[in-house]
């Protein structure tokens, strides 16, 4: 799978895509659309919209690209137009900014949707191992699905799409001290509600 930076490849097509050459768009879709996707399926309750406003996400980005100045990278700049279109989507059809276990349940070929604490476990797993894994994974998915809407994306962009905060404040376009607190809040309310579950199994093989 394609490095989500590479900030001079991109660059190159950016500037050829500005030129006129269609072909090199089309490679920054075929770069980015898996990603987007996956970013998109984490917002939105239907996963039946999640193709059509990542289709929609790069038709604005298409339109807009010949006013992307560089002063972030292609990525984040294609992120925060994502984000932006699902909003607007959602709205129109006055639905809430939700993640779905619908959503999450998705899996790719290269691994990278699957839980870290189920990737917690390898050899030796027994079954209390995996049911464990399974509940603690389900309540982080429950968590999550109950946080506003600011502290899921910011969760979201910084610990399954690997977004720096600085990438992330452009995204959300916000104070880099604002994501950094709504990080902090988010992983509060999961640990706080992940804390009971550790609690009960201390000691415990999980």
């Amino acid at each position: 799978m394609a490095e989500p930076t590479s900030p001079d490849n991109d660059a190159l097509l950016v500037d050829r895509v500005k030129q006129g050459d269609v072909r090199a768009f089309e490679m920054l879709v075929v770069k980015y659309q898996r990603r987007i996707e996956r970013l998109i399926g984490r917002m939105v309750r239907d996963v039946d919209l999640v193709q059509d406003i990542a289709q929609e996400t790069f038709i604005r980005a298409y339109r807009a690209i010949p006013q992307f100045r560089g002063e972030s990278q292609f990525y984040t700049w294609l992120y925060r137009i994502a984000v932006n279109t699902a909003k607007k989507t959602l709205g129109d059809l006055k639905r809430d900014l939700l993640v779905t276990e619908s959503a999450r349940a998705g899996r790719d070929e290269d691994g990278d949707e699957t839980s870290r604490v189920e990737n917690e476990l390898t050899d030796g797993e027994t079954p209390d191992a995996l049911l464990a894994s399974k509940q603690i994974a389900n309540a982080v998915n429950s968590a999550i699905e109950d946080l506003s809407e600011d502290l899921r994306q910011a969760i979201t962009l910084r610990e399954i799409e690997g977004l720096s905060y600085e990438e992330i404040a452009d995204v959300m376009n916000c104070p880099i001290g604002t994501v950094r607190s709504r990080i902090f809040r988010a992983r509060e309310a999961i640990a706080e509600r992940l804390r009971p579950m550790l609690e009960q199994r201390s000691g415990e093989r999980w």
